[in-house]
């Protein structure tokens, strides 16, 4: 990708989709994907051990998949959850779009593929999923936690998967420094992840 990332804004190189086949609320479906997203041969190992906790999402309300990829996250709850309405958000133009065709390709209607500054101000979350874009830095991290993880409605949940290797319990030890709104914790270790589990007090 000549220095190009899964996490800029508009990808220059040819938008060339491809189809994979893998688990989607516990279906085998074929579904789109394309270079310069995260992951785009496979569903990544972390964001499977993260939708094994998708159990705990509400059935209805708005659910947040933020860094949402091709659509794994959003596509498994928005199968699961059809009252509720997921809110898949990227900064990655060709991302949102692969995520539109693969709910169009599922047939799922509950899906709204935004980017950040299109989801309206007022909106709060039931729910907050997220395979984070750890490679944006540290700093990047942390101001786009910092901008989600307050629209969280109290007595909700956000559940977000992180290497061990990339920082998992120091960013744990950073949120539970700076927001005293929210009770973070550790909730499954599993093949080199951590699942971290925010809950809005």
């Amino acid at each position: 990708m000549s220095g190009e990332h899964y996490f800029s804004e508009q990808p220059v190189g040819e938008f060339k989709t491809k189809t994979i086949f893998t688990s989607i609320n516990g279906e085998r479906v074929e579904l789109f994907t394309a270079g310069s997203t995260f992951s785009p041969d496979h569903m990544d190992t972390g964001t499977a051990i993260l939708l094994e906790h998708s159990e705990n999402a509400p059935n209805s309300g708005h659910l947040l998949d933020l860094g949402c990829g091709w659509g794994p996250i959003a596509l498994s709850l928005a199968a699961a959850r059809p009252e509720a309405t997921v809110w898949a958000v990227d900064v990655n133009e060709r991302a949102l779009e692969l995520t539109r065709m693969n709910a169009e390709k599922l047939g799922l209607s509950n899906i709204r593929t935004v980017l950040p500054a299109e989801v309206p101000n007022d909106i709060r979350f039931s729910g907050i999923w997220s395979n984070p874009p750890i490679r944006v830095g540290k700093q990047a991290l942390h101001e786009i936690l910092n901008e989600w993880l307050p629209k969280l409605e109290v007595g909700c949940d956000a559940y977000l998967v992180v290497s061990k290797d990339l920082g998992a319990d120091t960013l744990l030890k950073w949120l539970q420094t700076n927001f005293e709104s929210l009770a973070s914790e550790r909730v499954d270790t599993a093949k080199g992840f951590r699942i971290l589990r925010c809950e809005r007090l």
